[in-house]
């Protein structure tokens, strides 16, 4: 029974080792390079940092 647990906790070892790698070869896959301008967003500070925001005259605060 003991060679039975062993057997499970390396394959277990090996599944955690390899889960892993595929996750470490995904964070490197993905660049963080500049992030693109939005296009029609507002001008100024960032409404919802700032806590209202204005569209057309029309102020709404969350």
């Amino acid at each position: 029974m003991e060679k039975t647990d062993k057997r499970e906790a390396e394959k277990r070892q090996a599944a955690q080792q390899a889960a892993l790698k595929e996750a470490a070869e995904r964070r490197a896959a993905l660049t963080s390079g500049p992030r693109p301008k939005e296009q029609g967003g507002q001008d100024g500070p960032e409404p919802t940092r700032y806590g209202d925001w204005e569209k057309a005259g029309i102020v709404s605060d969350f």
